[in-house]
């Protein structure tokens, strides 16, 4: 039995001071007893000596410090997994909140996760199918990789986060795959679209969601993304699935960390963030991958909005740092309305061309892509020059381009919420694209490939 403690000293705001404790660790689970026999839970931030200073899930309200106790539970977070909970809905701690009924597990995981070792670590190289054209076309996804999205307030990250769920696959071999949805900071109204837009496709059924809500304690989301990652961890090492991971929205995660921070009066680091924000961040997003000698795989798409749309913001710049790529979500095309508006010249996937070409996707693909990317960069210029040139200053040539760019957008990146391309419709949307430009431009391309493909959509 864990001892008990009457010792706590004080209270203010989330965080709780006992005195006189005996071997008590980092990190480590604690209750607290109120004296109506209401036990909510902690964790130790910070020991000094004989002090523990825990950091409250639940809020601090009732608490009375002469008859209050507190017991340490000698380990660390842990979530209870089985494999019944692919098609359930937790929060942020792990409890389900789907009016389902608990779990009976079989093991109990610590969140903070065991740290890969590189060795063991499998190259990213398998081609994992969005269904959305400018991903899997310009940007590809590769099994294993980390790839964020850059969103800004307003624009539509939660309807294409719930689009790659709801399609991604891995195509061609009949192998176990699984979604694990976290949802940090968001409003009721975007968990209930996330949990119904699953529940209408079927896609639940393969689905584990972990909601922390606006409303929820900040200590709660910092937690959320770790219970996601374990689970994701169970399922694909001990289970072998392959496993996207989608998390929601990182910039609620770490204004989180920068409350907590706040209140334990760290010294802070730019923005108000704390120093240790790039630490924290890579012992989440180095949790994906793929390890030698097991099946499953690990493939995490972390979103986050930038602050003020801003790239070179901490949260950003940071996790552009430790992932391979990012997908950038554009105002002016969302005001166009392009759907999804991801912009493609600045996004990148700095392992696509692992998982692309024969055997993977298709052998022109490669070659398409690098086409589109220079044909669109030329066309945007085109459309610019015309805009402060008018368009009587333009070549035929460039009229051209600036043609090609206006139906790439339109045809190509645009296509919808509810439309799932495969990676064969979306090559040959390029190829019909390129039909719009004389045969003699597109230089980028073998001429073998050329007679294959050119003109024949």
């Amino acid at each position: 039995m864990p001892k008990e403690y009457r010792t706590i000293q004080e209270v203010a705001g989330p965080l709780m001071m006992v005195s006189d404790v005996e071997n008590i660790k980092y990190d480590e689970l604690g209750e607290i007893e109120l004296p109506s026999g209401e036990t909510r839970r902690c964790k130790v931030l910070e020991v000094d000596g004989n002090n523990a200073l825990v950091q409250l899930f639940e809020s601090a309200s009732g608490i009375n410090l002469a008859g209050s106790k507190v017991r340490f539970l000698g380990r660390s977070m842990q979530l209870p997994v089985s494999p019944d909970m692919l098609s359930r809905v937790f929060d942020g701690l792990g409890n389900p909140i789907d009016d389902g009924p608990s779990l009976i597990p079989e093991k109990r995981l610590d969140i903070n996760g065991t740290p890969m070792n590189p060795a063991a670590r499998n190259y990213p190289q398998e081609f994992i199918q969005t269904g959305v054209s400018a991903i899997d076309g310009l940007n590809t996804l590769v099994r294993g990789q980390k790839l964020p999205i850059f969103s800004a307030s307003g624009l539509p990250h939660a309807q294409l986060a719930a689009q790659i769920a709801r399609q991604a696959t891995v195509r061609g071999k009949n192998e176990q795959f699984a979604v694990v949805f976290a949802a940090m900071g968001i409003t009721f109204e975007e968990s209930n679209y996330f949990i119904e837009s699953f529940k209408e496709t079927g896609a639940i059924d393969r689905t584990v969601m972990f909601v922390n809500l606006a409303n929820d304690p900040a200590i709660e989301r910092i937690a959320t993304p770790r219970m996601a990652l374990t689970a994701a961890e169970y399922l694909a090492f001990d289970l072998g699935m392959h496993v996207l991971v989608i998390m929601t929205d990182i910039t609620n995660y770490a204004d989180a960390l920068r409350e907590v921070s706040a209140a334990r009066k760290e010294v802070p680091g730019r923005r108000g963030y704390p120093g240790y924000m790039y630490t924290d961040l890579a012992t989440l997003y180095e949790r994906a991958g793929r390890l030698r000698g097991k099946d499953g795989s690990i493939t995490l798409i972390p979103i986050l909005t930038m602050p003020e749309d801003d790239k070179t913001h901490p949260i950003p710049d940071l996790t552009g740092y430790i992932t391979e790529g990012q997908i950038i979500l554009s105002r002016e095309l969302y005001r166009k309305g392009v759907i999804p508006p991801i912009d493609v010249l600045p996004s990148l996937s700095r392992l696509k061309d692992k998982g692309i070409g024969p055997e993977r996707t298709r052998k022109d693909h490669a070659v398409t892509m690098n086409q589109l990317f220079a044909a669109y960069a030329r066309g945007k210029d085109a459309r610019e020059l015309m805009v402060i040139l008018g368009e009587a200053a333009l070549t035929e040539m460039d009229k051209k381009y600036a043609e090609f760019a206006e139906a790439f957008e339109k045809e190509y990146v645009s296509q919808g919420y509810d439309v799932n391309r495969t990676i064969e419709e979306t090559l040959d949307i390029g190829w019909k694209l390129l039909e719009i430009l004389p045969r003699s431009e597109l230089k980028r391309i073998k001429d073998d490939m050329l007679d294959e493909f050119y003109g024949k959509q």
